[in-house]
């Protein structure tokens, strides 16, 4: 299992018959994780729907746990950019809308690894490693922004603004599990925008 300093090459799996199986163990394990919860994930029930046999589950994976940390690290090899749109207030709109679209979709894969990081400490180590380096990525929106005279020139604590843009998204949906509100990605990112332009996240 990769530990919280792997990078993404360093997770790269080789091909051949070894990546055709990983691709249908995890699309299998996918299927029965939005289908059936973390409490019905099983490793006979991914063998079965994966079409291979439980010892190359078993080999590979070890447990269920061992299926999760998987199926999050292929989320962080996925070729995936942060928006350009131009402006500050356009990147953290758009960044915005991929999160709301990735939870409103049913079923819904980002909810369903959320909620098995509660149940499996394993997840909850490859969840918490994925935010981290998808943040990262993200921290070129920060920089383009200083750049373009958007923020101050003094420095502006990325990760900070990327939370704030983007925290209000989760809240509504996952934590108050209240009805989409198309209006509230630009205005999350308004919000953070003004903020870090009146110097809100700055590191000094």
């Amino acid at each position: 299992m990769a530990d919280a300093t792997t990078t993404t090459a360093d997770r790269r799996r080789p091909g051949g018959r070894s990546a055709r199986v990983r691709a249908q163990v995890l699309d299998a394990v996918r299927a029965e994780l939005t289908e059936n919860g973390h409490e019905g994930l099983t490793v006979e029930g991914v063998a079965t729907r994966a079409g291979v046999h439980r010892t190359t589950v078993y080999r590979r994976w070890r447990d269920v746990g061992g299926l999760l940390v998987d199926v999050i690290d292929a989320a962080g090899e996925i070729d995936w950019q942060p928006p350009d749109t131009g402006s500050l207030r356009g990147d953290l709109t758009a960044l915005n809308e991929e999160i709301q679209e990735s939870l409103l979709v049913r079923p819904s894969l980002a909810l369903a690894l959320m909620a098995a990081s509660f149940h499996s400490e394993q997840a909850a180590r490859a969840q918490t490693r994925l935010w981290d380096e998808r943040y990262a990525q993200c921290e070129i929106v920060v920089e383009r922004a200083v750049e373009r005279g958007e923020l101050p020139a003094r420095h502006t604590d990325a990760r900070s603004l990327l939370v704030a843009a983007t925290a209000p998204v989760y809240h509504h949906l996952v934590l108050q599990r209240a009805e989409p509100d198309p209006r509230l990605p630009e205005r999350s990112a308004v919000a953070a925008v003004r903020a870090a332009a009146a110097g809100a996240f700055s590191a000094d």
